[in-house]
């Protein structure tokens, strides 16, 4: 919200009463510009006489409005006909929300413009008139093929009876007149489930509570559209990806939430408070039903607040309950049963100005005061009831202090505090005329003027702008100029002429009722509808819906009101009390997560502390084992090991080092087994829909939303390039392909390998444990050799409903270019110089094809696949990278797309299983049976064998690899990053290379032993000459030396 960013509300002043420049605010303090009034002075000249009148009259204007506003008074404790509510009870958080408005003067005004917003939605229309104005490699244009119709969902926290449901109703209608298809989730059920039914729109009950997540796949949606605080569940699952990019409105209707924030932030509720701004900062567009509740929720702007004016009014639909007690109302207030009760009401907002406002009322209504007598108790009597907020402490003896001034009976005027509608409504139901008393001009219609029509009371209002939209005078309501109160006294003289409403009066009252009771139906309808328009970006083989000024007449002029008449239980809810039940248990929950994170002392300390006790000398006492261990072992003799079996043990450290995890129990079972199915996917968003068996096993494509305690493959890891986020999102499922295939020996150790997209598991199409058991027999007995195994059909995908055969089908979801693109990357994978198209056959044979990334092959197949793939990619990747990085548009898609050629690629599989002479099955998924799809026998002369040829493929794979191994090219080439690079010549190089180690170390060898031998020995310092012997021990030895001399 452009206008309320930073929490500083834009003032925009009446055209009267301008503010000061810039230049003149930022003008020093000793040049300060002159006021309006002083520089009049001084143009007009005027002399000493009129600047002393005039000072007379300002000091005179002064005193006389301060005695109209008592404000130090103190509120008296009279005993009114009217039971005024405690001041310790109001909503002290409101007082301090509304407070914040309180600095307006009188005639200024506070507007709301989605600034940010509305300028996102002129970039959005501009730069899809500059797509369509693109080319493409000289010619292409993009073309939608409108095989479905766009998909909505409606989420709701429960299906009861109330106007919100009125309103989705009404707009629910509205958009499948013109092409809209909708489903509606709600978290609870609820009468209006049969309203929805009898509409024609599906109705799913998701059962969500603290520990369960709400599990849709929200992908299968163009847009979602989330009603109430109380849906808010439903938005926690939307913030993460892969949901998280998609088009999300919430309506908000309700103002307890910004009542309640300001006691979070005293409470040091935080974590509370920044749940919420998340919530509102994920939604692309936040709608409200006027221009007053965005201000109360400031502190959440993220400039995607949004006012679509509209709204049922719950009062057009009560029962006549509120009539029949309406003697007993007056009973209870001390009100005559033939009292005129005049009920006078404002602006939400408070300014300076409300108080001459309403002293400008009562003096316009004191000539009724002839009519009646006050000092006769049997006779009837005025009465006059303020309706507002009670915002200060001393607003009613403000009010009892500005009537006594204007010579009003004690007890004629009253201040009555309303806090929620139920309050409005007694009110209401016991005043005769109900007179809007503020002259501020604002963007929405007053909706306490809604409600008055509604009871068929006679409105009495301002002409301001946006009520004589909607109210023609004396045709269901009466206007005075803002300007001339005393047409306001000339009005309330026509209609209590006999001191009670005239039968006109209550002609035009009924007339009203009409108006309000379908109000501004043509505004909501109409706003919901462009905003939809706005903000959803739809495929290629999505129908665009019809314009907006298409939809018939009936659906801008009523809300549906008939079809709820036939509801069972038509009793309306209180909505009130159900949204303070939610966010007090909101914040009960967050309470505990709070007192989870500390040490919570229990009741019982003692029993506490005993535990702590026994575990501290539990630890304290293994400590000193370990010590006493420790220098037992270093006191006795340890082998200590050779140098290589020290070496090879870190050297086998080093290579576990980055392992992420143990090897668990499914892991040792998938090693035994012929198969292993991978499930690629990207978020939290994804992990309720991945399987956890031993034969499957998750990839996840981002680091950062892996699941824990889990075997998962981290595919960045394996592959860099999926940490570069534009080749991530391009890639898509093929990212966990390449990096499956990147040193393959190193995490696949089996002989066939599968992939599973998670949407197959959200739509149920994945798997069975019958066709599991089905495929790995299949596999195991050969029956069908070197095949393809899919299990989701082309023909069964809800993107092809026309049943369409394979090339029409891809160019439908790739804007009409998925022909053209194959072709060109075709041409320069294998260096074709020829503007002809060159575009492999697949042809209508009865057989079905495979999408969805869900399909099983040997290893060694998969790996040739993938060989073929990446010097596909590359050339794709090669003619659409510089545009679809610079601009966000690619020929591929209608609008800015981050998965510019996954739609492409999802096909690919199935053009190189046919054209490489591999079989294709298909296992269904629920029973296991197995099917051949395109027979051997009705390809001969289709299949393009020599294009797909291993030989082929591999040569041009190893000249791929000579390029980037010997020339090293400077130029950006995706094909490297891909997956290894391995040509022969490979072989000799590291043969070379270790050659030239291994002499390299003997030549250090060499000159290490060189080095010791020409080392410089010192001299000796002296000689030691050794003694001779004695000749008695030298005749002693002469025997024995002789008896050895003989034994040997």
């Amino acid at each position: 919200m452009g206008s309320l960013e930073n929490g500083v509300l834009p003032l925009k002043r009446d055209p009267l009463l301008k503010s000061l420049s810039r230049n003149e605010r930022n003008s020093s303090f000793g040049q300060r510009p002159r006021s309006r009034f002083a520089r009049f002075m001084v143009v007009k000249k005027l002399d000493y006489l009129q600047w002393i009148c005039a000072v007379a009259v300002f000091i005179f204007f002064v005193f006389v409005f301060q005695m109209f506003l008592p404000l130090s008074t103190m509120e008296k404790a009279g005993e009114g006909f009217l039971k005024q509510k405690d001041d310790d009870t109001f909503d002290g958080e409101l007082k301090n929300l509304f407070q914040e408005f309180s600095g307006l003067d009188f005639g200024e005004g506070v507007k709301f413009e989605p600034t940010r917003l509305l300028l996102k939605f002129q970039r959005g229309n501009k730069d899809f008139n500059d797509f369509n104005n693109l080319s493409f490699e000289g010619s292409r244009k993009v073309v939608r093929f409108g095989h479905r119709k766009p998909q909505l969902a409606f989420v709701f926290a429960d299906l009861l009876v109330d106007p919100q449901q009125v309103l989705m109703v009404s707009v629910a209608a509205a958009l499948r007149s013109i092409g809209y298809e909708i489903e509606v989730y709600s978290l609870e059920d609820g009468p209006v489930h049969a309203v929805w039914k009898n509409i024609g729109v599906p109705v799913n009950i998701v059962e969500a509570n603290n520990d369960t997540k709400i599990i849709i796949d929200w992908l299968n949606y163009d847009a979602i559209l989330v009603n109430s605080l109380e849906a808010k569940d439903a938005i926690s699952g939307l913030l993460q990806e892969p949901f998280k990019s998609l088009p999300l409105i919430w309506t908000v209707h309700e103002k307890a939430l910004a009542t309640r924030l300001k006691k979070y932030v005293p409470d040091d509720q935080h974590p509370l408070i920044d749940d919420w701004k998340t919530v509102f900062h994920r939604a692309s567009v936040v709608v409200f039903p006027n221009h007053v509740l965005p201000m109360y929720y400031a502190a959440f702007d993220a400039g995607n607040y949004f006012v679509i004016p509209g709204f049922p009014s719950n009062a057009c639909k009560l029962d006549n309950s509120m009539t029949v007690f309406e003697e007993n109302l007056r009973k209870n207030m001390n009100i005559g049963a033939h009292d005129l009760v005049i009920a006078i009401t404002g602006s939400q907002f408070l300014y300076k100005g409300f108080w001459v406002e309403h002293a400008l009322v009562l003096q316009a209504l004191s000539p009724l005061l002839a009519e009646f007598n006050a000092d006769d108790n049997t006779s009837q009597h005025l009465r006059i009831i303020f309706l507002s907020q009670d915002l200060s402490g001393n607003y009613s003896a403000a009010i009892e202090e500005i009537a006594s001034n204007l010579n009003y009976p004690n007890g004629t005027v009253n201040h009555a505090t309303v806090d929620d509608d139920d309050d409005v409504y007694k009110i209401l139901s016991i005043a005769d005329l109900v007179i809007y008393g503020s002259f501020l001009e604002e963007q929405s219609f007053p909706d306490i003027l809604v409600k008055a029509m509604c009871f068929e009371k006679p409105i009495i209002a301002p002409d301001l702008t946006v009520i004589k939209k909607y109210v023609d005078d004396k045709v269901n309501g009466y206007l005075f100029p803002k300007t001339n109160i005393n047409v306001l006294t000339q009005i309330m003289l026509q209609l209590a002429s006999k001191r009670k409403p005239s039968s006109l009066s209550r002609n035009i009252a009924s007339i009203g009722k009409h108006t309000a009771k379908n109000m501004m139906v043509l505004e909501s309808v109409e706003g919901y509808a462009s905003l939809i328009e706005n903000v959803v970006n739809l495929p290629s083989e999505v129908a665009s819906p019809r314009a907006v000024s298409e939809i018939p007449s009936n659906f801008k002029t009523e809300w549906q009101w008939r079809y709820f008449e036939d509801v069972s239980d038509s009793k309306y809810v209180n909505r009130s009390l159900r949204i303070d039940r939610f966010l007090n248990k909101l914040e009960n929950r967050s309470n505990r997560t709070r007192k989870d994170g500390f040490a919570d002392v229990s009741a019982d300390d003692t029993f506490l502390y005993s535990i702590w006790e026994e575990e501290k000398s539990i630890q304290t006492a293994l400590a000193k084992k370990r010590r006493e261990d420790g220098e037992l072992r270093d006191r006795s003799e340890q082998p200590r090991g050779t140098w290589e079996e020290v070496y090879r043990s870190a050297k086998k450290a080093d290579r576990n080092k980055n392992d992420l995890h143990e090897r668990d129990d499914g892991e040792l079972e998938r090693t035994g087994q012929p198969l292993c199915i991978y499930e690629p996917y990207f978020g939290q968003g994804a992990w309720p829909f991945l399987h956890s068996g031993s034969l499957y096993r998750g990839i996840g494509l981002s680091s950062k939303g892996r699941r824990s305690r889990t075997d998962d493959v981290d595919a960045p890891s394996r592959l860099p390039l999926l940490s570069i986020p534009y080749y991530r999102d391009a890639l898509g499922d093929f990212g966990a392909f390449f990096a499956i295939a990147n040193r393959v020996d190193r995490i696949h150790k089996n002989s066939w390998i599968g992939f599973s997209s998670w949407r197959a598991t959200a739509k149920e199409a994945s798997l069975s444990k019958t066709a599991e058991a089905a495929l790995l027999d299949d596999i195991q007995a050969h029956r069908h050799g070197d095949a393809l195994y899919f299990w989701v059909r082309m023909d069964k995908d809800p993107r092809n409903p026309m049943q369409q055969d394979f090339w029409t089908f891809c160019d439908s979801i790739n804007a009409g270019n998925c022909k053209f693109a194959f072709s060109e990357a075709f041409k320069k994978m294998y260096g074709v110089n020829d503007n002809s198209t060159y575009v492999p056959p697949m042809p209508v044979d009865g057989g079905s094809w495979s999408v969805m990334h869900s399909w099983s092959l040997p290893t060694k197949s998969f790996l040739e696949f993938v060989m073929f793939s990446r010097m596909f990619v590359d050339a794709l990747d090669a003619q659409m990278y510089a545009e679809h990085h610079q601009s966000g548009f690619c020929y591929l898609s209608l609008s800015k797309d981050k998965h510019c050629y996954s739609r492409v690629l999802e096909l690919l599989i199935n053009v190189w299983a046919y054209h490489s002479a591999r079989r294709m099955v298909y296992i269904n998924p629920t029973t296991g049976k197995l099917e051949e799809q395109h027979n051997f026998k009705t390809r001969r002369g289709k299949m393009w064998i020599k294009w797909f040829n291993y030989k082929t493929l591999k040569s041009m794979d190893e000249d791929l690899a000579e390029e980037a191994d010997s020339d090293h090219p400077n130029h950006r080439w995706l094909w490297p990053s891909t997956g290894e690079v391995f040509w022969q010549g490979m072989y000799e190089k590291e043969r070379s290379q270790m050659r030239r180690q291994k002499e390299k170390r003997k030549q250090k060898s060499k000159d290490k032993i060189q080095r010791i031998k020409n080392r410089t020995h010192q001299k000796a310092i002296g000689k030691y000459v050794k003694p001779q012997p004695d000749n008695e021990t030298v005749n002693n030895l002469t025997p024995v030396l002789e008896a050895v001399k003989l034994l040997r």
